[in-house]
């Protein structure tokens, strides 16, 4: 199965939770009236787009249905695809390069899949050719640099780490310096899971920003952000704060296989502004992927 169809598949209950909808308010409706406008503005609600920015996609979807002049309802499930494929398709979904080697600090927070993440990310450049390097930064549990070196042995590439409780900020020296002599393309880095409110381990994540860039112009050169799809409006507060202590420069959105809130995907968009990445759609290797907007919105109305 490819891609594509494994990504309609995983986004089967949010098709249901809007898309279906969608189609049962307008189907058999006869005039598009004001009733209509708030039904559908529920549907977007209800699947997690968000208040602000469901709001902001009704405002629109008026404007455009006077504009062209449109009287069927059938009318609207094209239109809102759409509006849709341009929210996400606003700003660049491919990675920032710099070094060598391209450095890329990942955070998160507990439980939202960051480690494995990581290592569906260095499978997918290594398998295109780049000398991909992890390092360990995650130093507070033991449990967490063990599982970085499985998934380093599982798709071949070499971590760099310390003991459990050493400096995280050492442990991305170190990487860096080792990605350097090895003339690695890229330096994946891990961090530890941290609740976004714990202010002095934010503080620490700027610590390691600051020591990557003093040692190479420009890094990290991508901080990605990694969000769980099941926790909804939740994953866009998690965002917004870890943005501002941390300058996420992307997001990769995990476990929409999972779940019905795939549409917070649009409420990001809107509402950060932030670039979604990457998406995982399962436990494969292979099921991170790049985002594609318009793909993401075919499978989702498909």
């Amino acid at each position: 199965m490819g891609f594509f169809n494994r990504l309609k598949e995983s986004l089967s209950k949010t098709r249901q939770g809007l898309v279906e909808k969608i189609e049962n308010l307008i189907t058999g409706r006869q005039v598009i009236d004001e009733s209509l406008y708030e039904e559908l503005e529920e549907a977007l609600i209800g699947a997690d787009v968000g208040v602000e920015t469901s709001l902001e996609l009704m405002e629109t979807l008026r404007r455009r249905v006077k504009e062209q002049k449109l009287r069927d309802p059938a009318r609207l499930k094209p239109l809102l695809q759409e509006l849709i494929t341009d929210e996400l398709g606003t700003g660049d979904s491919s990675l920032n390069r710099g070094g060598p080697p391209t450095v890329i600090l990942v955070v998160g927070v507990n439980g939202v899949g960051k480690t494995t993440t990581i290592g569906k990310l260095a499978y997918y450049y290594k398998t295109r050719g780049e000398r991909v390097l992890l390092g360990a930064a995650d130093t507070f549990r033991a449990a967490a640099i063990d599982q970085l070196e499985i998934w380093g042995r599982r798709v071949g590439v070499d971590v760099i780490k310390h003991r459990e409780g050493s400096d995280p900020a050492a442990v991305a020296y170190d990487a860096l310096q080792a990605a350097r002599a090895r003339k690695m393309d890229m330096l994946i880095i891990d961090t530890a899971g941290r609740l976004h409110t714990k202010s002095n381990l934010m503080e620490e994540l700027k610590k390691i920003r600051r020591v990557l860039g003093r040692e190479l112009s420009g890094a990290p050169h991508e901080v990605l952000l990694v969000l769980d799809a099941t926790t909804g409006q939740n994953a866009i507060s998690q965002a917004r704060l870890f943005s501002e202590a941390t300058g996420v420069t992307g997001i990769v959105l995990t476990k929409l296989d999972g779940t019905a809130r795939g549409g917070v995907i649009i409420g990001i968009r809107r509402m950060l502004n932030i670039p979604v990445k990457f998406i995982g759609i399962g436990e494969g290797v292979e099921d991170l992927q790049p985002f594609n907007p318009q793909e993401f919105a075919a499978a989702l109305f498909d």
